[in-house]
């Protein structure tokens, strides 16, 4: 494999992955991500050293492909996510876009990949309506979801004692969509929801308005329906107030990254949901250590990275199989093809693409360790628990995708 640095190209930069360079037209990735706003270490050059490591790993086993890699920053706004996706699938020559961490701008991404038949890799998003009714025949959606994370954490939760709850969200799709279904997993399971408090954002950093009220609803549990540094700040902040003495905190949309960023004194007892752990299995291990020589500095491998790996080393694949030039004639044809071969990879092991586009593989609960149990800087989690890969995701039959057939 060669990388090489490539010209700027209108909001974004450009890289070159080659595995036996032919002269066919390449095929082009495009990474829709968070480059400066506060998912920038669960994605930025994290999610670029992922996709280069599956383009590594897939030329190591000896599979002939060509393919470049574009990058840009959304912002984490609607219409600049929109129209970069759009330079990049009409004028740029993208055939995939993948990461979009914003839920707003991955709906609307999936409709333009629709549109013009091209393919959204929906590693970053969390709305399981990308899998339920705003599925459709050009995206797959990958890593985690609203629905899973929800179900994850919330059943298990209030199976433990944890019975009252009060969300702290994240007033836009991604952070509505998070507190709904964990919301309807906590009811479920005979629990209660005693309050929310919704915060702007992205602009919100003193959460302690919010943080009190949650104090005065006496629930046992605050619900954290963010992500990236607002968890971070927020973990903080309530363990300052000594709330995390009063309240059980649970992460619903957590990853390793942030609970480094909050350490281990401040996130200990935290409970969380992942499919993705460094250390949970040899494989994970395998994949870490390759991985880590091309990450960023103070930057670890975590779900979402791991999720773009998986997500792009399938499509490729699949390109691999019906051929490079029939990929990129058709998204809708290259999404079948990966909804048709089984997954397998050394960041979620086996698996399979749903009829719905969702990626089915198991996730695990965690828990936090305590300071005394940490034995490196990122040993951080315990397991708590595994849920089937077939128990972990929606029923098919409760999405309401329109391509499941009755």
């Amino acid at each position: 494999m060669i990388l090489a640095g490539g010209g700027a190209l209108a909001m974004a930069g450009a890289w070159h992955g080659v595995a036996r360079a032919q002269a066919r037209a390449p095929l082009r990735l495009g990474i829709l991500g968070d480059l400066s706003g506060p998912y920038r270490d669960l994605s930025g050059l994290g999610t670029m050293a992922s996709v280069r490591q599956a383009i590594e790993d897939l030329a190591g086993a000896g599979t002939s492909l060509q393919v470049e890699i574009l990058h840009a920053d959304h912002q984490h706004k609607a219409d600049v996510g929109a129209a970069i996706a759009r330079q990049w699938y009409d004028r740029e020559g993208v055939d995939a876009i993948l990461e979009v961490n914003n839920s707003a701008i991955a709906l609307a991404v999936a409709d333009l990949a629709r549109e013009k038949d091209k393919v959204f890799l929906a590693t970053g998003p969390a709305t399981a309506d990308l899998h339920g009714p705003r599925c459709g025949p050009n995206h797959v959606h990958w890593t985690y979801d609203t629905w899973m994370l929800a179900h994850g954490a919330g059943t298990a939760t209030v199976r433990a004692g944890g019975d009252s709850w009060f969300f702290l969200t994240a007033d836009y799709a991604f952070g509505h969509a998070l507190q709904r279904d964990t919301q309807r997993a906590v009811e479920a399971a005979g629990g209660r929801v005693l309050g929310q408090a919704r915060y702007p954002f992205p602009q919100t950093t003193d959460y302690s308005s919010f943080l009190l009220q949650a104090q005065a609803s006496r629930a046992k549990v605050l619900g954290l329906a963010n992500a990236g540094t607002d968890t971070v700040n927020s973990v903080k902040q309530a363990h300052e107030f000594g709330l995390t003495r009063r309240m059980k905190l649970v992460g619903l949309l957590c990853l390793l990254g942030d609970v480094r960023a909050m350490g281990a004194e401040a996130a200990q007892g935290l409970l969380l949901t992942e499919p993705f752990y460094w250390d949970l299995n040899d494989r994970t291990r395998a994949l870490t250590r390759r991985l880590l020589p091309k990450m960023p500095t103070n930057i670890y491998p975590s779900t979402n990275h791991a999720g773009a790996y998986s997500a792009v080393l399938h499509y490729l694949k699949a390109a691999a199989a019906m051929g490079p030039a029939q990929a990129k004639a058709s998204g809708r044809a290259a999404i079948t093809q990966m909804k048709a071969m089984p997954t397998d990879d050394d960041a979620f092991g086996p698996g399979r693409v749903r009829e719905d586009g969702r990626k089915i593989h198991p996730v695990y609960l965690f828990e936090v360790k305590a300071p005394a149990e940490v034995k490196a800087e990122w040993d951080l989690y315990r397991l708590a628990g595994t849920i089937d890969a077939d128990q972990a995701m929606r029923p098919l039959s409760e999405g309401g995708c329109p391509l499941v057939r009755s």
